[in-house]
Formats: C-alpha cells, structure tokens, sequence
C-alpha cells in the first residue's frame, strides 16, 4: 500500500485539514480544488491538470469569465431572496452566509474583483437597492416576479379599511333620509292636508231665540250623558291599548317568547365582540400555516406546512419550514391555515374570540366550518358551534 493510500494515515489526515472553509484565495476555480496553503496553491499551479485548464480558458476566456460570473449573480441573488427577501441587509452578511458552501462559486474567478463592485453592479441594473452607510454597504432586494401584485394587495387593504366606516356611515344616511321621504306628505294635491275655511259667526234675524236658564233636577240627565259619552270614549282607548298589547305579545311570542330580551342582548355583546377582533390580518406566533404561493413551488415549497416563527408588520411572516427547516418570509396572501385532526389544539386567528387556543371538536364539511371549544382564559369551556376554517389554525405547542 502507498503512503497516500485511502485509509493510510496520512491521507485520513489531509482529509481532516480539508474539512470546511478553506482560504478562498487559495482555490482554483477551473480545477475546483481547494489547497490549504500558499505552498500548496503554487505546487498546483505548476502541475500538468492545472496547465491543461489554463489551457482551455485561454482558448475562449470572456466566455469562461461570463459564465462563472452569471452563475455566480444567480446564486447570490437567490440566496438573498430566499433568506432576506424584504429585509435590508449589509451585503458582507449575505455574502459570508453564501461563501458558507464550500462548493459555491468564488468570486475570484468573475469580473468583480471585490464584493464592493458586485454591489454597484447589482444597484446599477436594478436588481438590488443599495445603499453606503458608514458602516458598510446595505442592499434590500427588489422583487420584480410579485412586486407589483404585492403593492396591489397592501393597497387594497388599506382602501378596503379606509372605506368601510365611510361605507356604513353613507348607508346609515341614506336608510334615514327614505324614512324622512316615507313620513313627508307627497306633493299630490289629494294628500296635502286641506286648510281649514275660517268662516265669520253670523246671526240672521231668524235664529235670534232667547236664552233660558233652568235650575234644578234638570241638570242631572246633563250631567250624566257627558259621564256617559266620556265613558265610552276611555272604553274605546281601552279597547284599542289592550289590542295593541295583544298583537305585541303575539309578535314577541312568535320571535322566540317573552324571555328572550337577554338573549338578543348577548347576541348584540357577540356582534360588537365580532367588529372589533375582526382584522384584515390573521397572522400570529406559533401556529402552523401551509405555503400555497407558486412562484416557490421550483424551489419545493409548494403546499408545505411551516411554523410561524415572526409577524413583520402584521402581514408577512417569518416561516420555518417543517421538513427541510428553511426560514422564508412570505405574505399572509400566500398562506393557507392547517386543521388538525379531531381533537387537536388550534389558534383562532380572527374573529370575536381572536388570540384564544381552544380544542377541535368536530368538522362539517359542507358548511366548511369547524366546532370548537375553548381552553384557558376568561371564556374557558365556552363552546363555538360554527366557526369558519379561516378563522382557525392548528397551534404547535
């Protein structure tokens, strides 16, 4: 066996020093081999493999050089879109967390010579925007596949929020100015009420009669048709009080019964409780979502569950991928809620009872609705027959 045989000692150790980041400006780009020190590096270069490289680039070396240098912008970028895609970062971040592959791309063997350039290149074509601060360059990548959609969500968010106060306001005008038509007379001459005639009280010579006075008993029959008449007038507003309090009992009894004051007051408390918890925005920590976006689905991300990790500006989220434990931020948009099996524990996510946990009871699936129960806190054991599937997620504990 030779000395730098496979298992012999020496070759177990040459592969414990080449293990992880070697120096990088020791790497050979058309060889792609990594040396350990400058000895190393000048030994390579003088040996027959590396000549009958050299050899090859220097038949065609602008098409070489353009090659590593687009293979190197894709990967870079690529890097910065999955990792960073709506943060600002400083660019000598991004570029250790990509050199962290030992098989990457060197930057060595491109037309930019320092990180410095790639950024100018990358802010000059417009793929990145960059920045100089006294402590380094920042860069903040530009999505140009869903920008524009993007913007268009975030935009009509804002106008639906915007709107619907302005919205329930013009609708309570406009229900009381019918009701303002419906109490005005119309302008018909047959409905608008007629003017009394004031007539002058006159007195012909014929109606002239003398006026009798009589004392006595015959002041009793009098007195007794007034009480009489006066009678019969309270009767009738009796009559007419005690049908309209008939005809109320009966719409209440067929509405659901005398008792059910308390009732329709609860179910108001629940409205009001609905209104203000129900958001244009569901994300939260903790629960588990599912990447429904296309535009990763190359990347295999497509349809898989992740764990919320972070909320950034309560409409994008910071997921770590269940399976291949990758950290993606993507749009509440692109997301989907996860229902977990029949007694699991979920999150509710938006609506009159948003931020509780609760237990998975049932679900009907024509309704596409689910049956919960909540744990914990102030509305502890109160059961919610019909809440919807988006209202709810499956929380990992």
């Amino acid at each position: 066996m030779g000395k730098n045989e496979f298992l012999t000692p020496k070759a177990i150790a040459n592969r414990i020093k080449a293990k992880g980041l070697q120096k990088l400006r020791w790497y050979c780009q058309m060889c792609q081999k990594q040396c350990r020190d400058e000895n190393g590096f000048k030994c390579h270069c003088m040996s027959e493999s590396h000549q009958r490289q050299m050899e090859v680039f220097g038949q065609n070396p602008n098409r070489i050089v353009d090659g590593y240098s687009e293979e190197f912008e894709t990967s870079f970028l690529e890097h910065l879109k999955r990792s960073h895609r709506f943060s600002r970062i400083a660019a000598t971040v991004v570029y250790n967390e990509y050199i962290a592959d030992r098989h990457h791309v060197h930057m060595n063997s491109t037309e930019w010579a320092t990180l410095t350039d790639f950024v100018k290149y990358l802010g000059r074509t417009g793929k990145c925007k960059v920045e100089e601060t006294p402590k380094g360059w920042f860069m903040t990548y530009i999505d140009r596949d869903s920008e524009t959609l993007f913007k268009e969500k975030m935009k009509n968010k804002r106008i639906k929020a915007d709107l619907v106060d302005e919205e329930k306001q013009e609708r309570e005008i406009r229900k009381q100015i019918e009701r303002a038509e419906q109490l005005m007379p119309t302008a018909n001459g047959s409905d608008l009420p007629l003017e009394p005639q004031l007539n002058p009280l006159l007195r012909s010579e014929s109606d002239e009669k003398k006026i009798t006075i009589v004392l006595g008993s015959s002041l009793k029959p009098t007195v007794k048709e007034k009480t009489d008449s006066s009678r019969l007038v309270f009767e009738e507003d009796e009559n007419e009080n005690r049908g309209k309090k008939r005809k109320e009992d009966d719409r209440i009894a067929k509405s659901g019964g005398g008792g059910s004051a308390l009732d329709e007051l609860m179910k108001e408390q629940e409205k009001a409780k609905e209104r203000s918890n129900r958001k244009d925005y569901w994300l939260c920590e903790g629960i588990i979502v599912k990447v429904m976006s296309k535009v990763l689905a190359e990347k295999g991300y497509y349809k898989q569950k992740g764990i919320v990790r972070k909320v950034i500006d309560k409409y994008v989220g910071e997921i770590e991928m269940l399976e291949s434990k990758h950290v993606l931020r993507v749009d509440q948009e692109e997301l989907e809620t996860v229902i977990p099996q029949i007694g699991g524990l979920v999150r509710i996510v938006n609506g009159a009872y948003r931020g509780s946990n609760a237990r998975l009871l049932a679900v009907n699936t024509e309704k596409f609705c689910a049956k919960v129960q909540i744990e914990k806190g102030i509305y502890d054991g109160r059961v919610l027959p019909a809440v919807e599937y988006e209202d709810i997620s499956k929380f990992s504990t």
